[in-house]
């Protein structure tokens, strides 16, 4: 199996669920299809969805919930 890393597009802050009392997007152990929101970045007030570019399996995520990201960081590992 492979894994690959989903990456930031943009520099903000990162969001793993759409607000303080849902449920997050995605967890560890779970299904990840392409085009599925992983989470969302916040940048100057605009949130941004990041959606994944792989299928597979989520591992694990590198970033915490509302943790400061730069553009290309990884964010979540996927095994394909």
């Amino acid at each position: 199996m492979t894994t690959k890393t989903v990456l930031s597009p943009l520099p903000g802050i990162f969001y793993r669920k759409p607000s303080p009392e849902d449920p997050v997007y995605k967890a560890e152990g779970e299904p990840c299809e392409t085009g599925a929101v992983i989470g969302l970045v916040e940048v100057m007030k605009s949130f941004h969805e990041v959606k994944s570019d792989v299928d597979g399996t989520v591992v694990k995520f590198l970033v915490n919930d509302e943790e400061a990201v730069v553009a290309g960081q990884p964010l979540m590992e996927v095994e394909e």
